[in-house]
């Protein structure tokens, strides 16, 4: 991770440093700040959300920070808070109309980074307010193959039930499906709950 020199405000919002935060942003406009930012973390907002850091969270909010900004590993807050399984934060977010369906960042969606971290309070929250189930991107290719290759058989019958397709394409190295994601980690409940569900075994073979 390459940390540069950046603003007071970015270290303490990545700290979590509610008190310094308020400081800082005392009578000043979030806007006329030095522009902060970084290769993992993104700026200041992000890197709040992505360290579950409430306080800070709102301060940002209230001095008008865009919810939705692009940038860092995780694309935008939404899917940092989404990936490290803060509830309380992913709640936040979605008051102040952060975007469920953003696309960008390392898992292509919020859903897909609740879903490969196993995190199902956060994935109903987010399909409660209509997050696509069946969005395409990222690491894995969709929600339903991270579950599937990260183990997570709660979360997959979850996607399951709100009509993921089993036989969806994409992800990592050509993987076409979650049921090869599945048998590749070894995940056997996984595996025969995806073909008590239609999943096919049906794909061509690959030379590597």
């Amino acid at each position: 991770m390459g940390y540069h020199m950046e603003s007071p405000l970015y270290y303490a919002s990545l700290l979590g440093l509610d008190s310094i935060v308020r400081i800082l942003l005392d009578d000043t406009a979030l806007t006329a700040l030095p522009p902060t930012g970084d290769e993992h973390y993104g700026g200041a907002l992000q890197a709040a959300w992505l360290g579950g850091h409430e306080k800070v969270t709102q301060l940002l909010i209230d001095k008008n920070a865009d919810v939705n900004a692009q940038g860092g590993e995780y694309g935008n807050a939404l899917q940092a808070a989404s990936a490290g399984g803060h509830e309380k934060m992913v709640q936040l977010l979605i008051e102040n109309n952060a975007d469920v369906n953003a696309q960008g960042g390392h898992y292509g969606s919020a859903l897909q980074a609740a879903s490969a971290g196993g995190h199902e309070k956060v994935a109903q929250l987010l399909l409660d307010k209509n997050a696509d189930v069946n969005a395409q991107g990222g690491e894995y290719g969709n929600a339903l193959q991270a579950a599937s290759a990260r183990g997570h058989e709660k979360m997959v019958q979850l996607l399951i039930d709100k009509n993921a397709d089993v036989n969806a394409q994409g992800g990592p190295y050509g993987t076409p499906s979650s049921l090869q994601a599945a048998s590749a980690g070894g995940h056997e409940k996984i595996v025969q709950l995806l073909i008590d569900n239609n999943a096919s075994d049906n794909w061509p073979r690959r030379d590597y």
